[in-house]
């Protein structure tokens, strides 16, 4: 048993579940429509590849799916892992849009420095354009890490202290 399970009172294992459905799926439903827009409706394979690799894109409706089902798969987990955080440290849960902020900027970086570079199809990453860098992080920020905070802010049972 790890500390971080140790310190954790049993029932706030189901005040993190359902806070991180939500805020996950919520933010996972933002982000694929704001990258469907600005990637089409082949979004979805561009996600599978960096786990198949190219021959994702010819995968047909079945690489869709999976593609899609791991987008909110990564974005469900992102949300456990920053409740996981909140409950043990408070101040997360104080400034739950302070976090959020960061939160929405520490996933842009770590997707687009570390994930997308070490996938199956990996594709260049950085140097960004400013006005790309900007956009992503701002698209990141409103549609990723605030619906993160704010769920375990409304959802997560226990107030603020």
């Amino acid at each position: 048993m790890n500390t971080a399970t140790a310190s954790m009172p049993v029932g706030r294992a189901g005040n993190i579940l359902l806070p991180a459905l939500v805020g996950g799926c919520t933010a996972a439903a933002l982000d694929a429509a704001s990258a469907f827009y600005a990637f089409g409706w082949r979004m979805p394979e561009g996600i599978a590849a960096g786990l198949l690799g190219a021959s994702a894109r010819h995968g047909g409706a079945g690489t869709w799916l999976l593609g899609l089902a791991l987008h909110f798969f990564i974005l469900i987990v992102a949300a456990a892992l920053y409740g996981a955080a909140s409950w043990r440290w408070t101040f997360m849960r104080v400034n739950f849009l302070l976090c959020g902020v960061y939160y929405g900027i520490s996933i842009f970086l770590f997707m687009n420095l570390i994930v997308v570079p070490n996938s199956a199809f990996p594709l260049p990453s950085g140097p960004f354009p400013v006005s790309g860098l900007i956009k992503g992080i701002l698209m990141h920020v409103v549609l990723v890490g605030l619906p993160i905070s704010i769920s375990y802010r409304v959802l997560g049972g226990e107030r603020a202290v």
